[in-house]
C-alpha cells in the first residue's frame, strides 16, 4: 500500500476515533472534552498510527509488523492514561512527568538498535526496566506528597506496563526467530 493511500485510511481512522466521545459528549455529561483534548487525542492517535506505519515497513515479517503495533500501543496507552488520570496520583502530580523518560529509553533504543529485532527486544527490556524505576524513583523523591494508596495503586498500574512492554519484547523476539532478514 502507498504511503498516501495509508495516510488517507489513518486520517479516516483517527477521525472515526474521535468521533466516538463527540458523541458521547452529545447523550452524558460524564464526558466532557475540550477542544484541547480533541487535539491531543487526534494527535496521539494519528501519531502513533503514523509511526506504525513507517516502523513497520522496515521489517518484512508480519510478526516483525505485530511487535511494532504491541510496542507503539503500550507507548500510546502510557502517555493516554498518564495524561487522563496520571498513573502516580492525579495527572497533576509532577512524578508522572517521569514517565516521559520511560518513552525516551524506548525512543532512543529504537533508534540506537535501528529497529531492527533483537536490538527492539534489548531496548523493550530497558524500557520495562525504566517503567520500574519510575515509582521507586517518585516513592524516593516525592515521599511526603505521595499517599501510600497511590504509590500502592502505582506498583500496580507499573507492573501491568511492565509486563506489556516484556510482551512487546518477547514478540519482537519472535520476528528475529521467524528469519526477519533485518536483524
Amino acid at each position: 500500500m502507498t504511503l498516501t493511500r495509508s495516510l488517507v485510511r489513518l486520517m479516516l481512522v483517527t477521525a472515526f476515533l474521535l468521533l466516538i466521545p463527540l458523541v458521547a459528549m452529545q447523550f452524558t455529561t460524564e464526558v466532557t472534552w475540550t477542544l484541547f483534548d480533541f487535539v491531543v487525542a487526534g494527535t496521539l492517535l494519528f501519531g502513533t498510527g503514523l509511526a506504525y506505519e513507517l516502523v513497520a515497513r522496515l521489517g518484512n515479517t508480519s510478526a516483525y509488523r505485530m511487535a511494532v503495533g504491541a510496542a507503539l500501543a503500550v507507548a500510546l496507552l502510557l502517555v493516554w492514561t498518564n495524561l487522563a488520570v496520571g498513573l502516580i496520583g492525579s495527572e497533576n502530580n509532577p512524578a508522572n512527568l517521569l514517565y516521559g523518560g520511560v518513552l525516551a529509553v524506548g525512543l532512543i533504543g529504537a533508534i540506537l538498535a535501528r529497529f531492527r529485532p533483537l536490538g527492539m527486544v534489548r531496548t523493550l527490556y530497558a524500557v520495562a526496566f525504566a517503567q520500574a524505576l519510575v515509582p521507586v524513583i517518585a516513592l524516593v523523591i516525592w515521599r511526603p506528597q505521595i499517599e501510600s494508596r497511590g504509590i500502592l495503586e502505582a506498583f500496580g498500574v507499573t507492573t501491568f506496563f511492565v509486563v506489556l512492554w516484556v510482551g512487546s519484547a518477547l514478540l519482537f523476539r519472535r520476528a528475529s526467530a521467524v528469519g526477519s532478514p533485518k536483524n
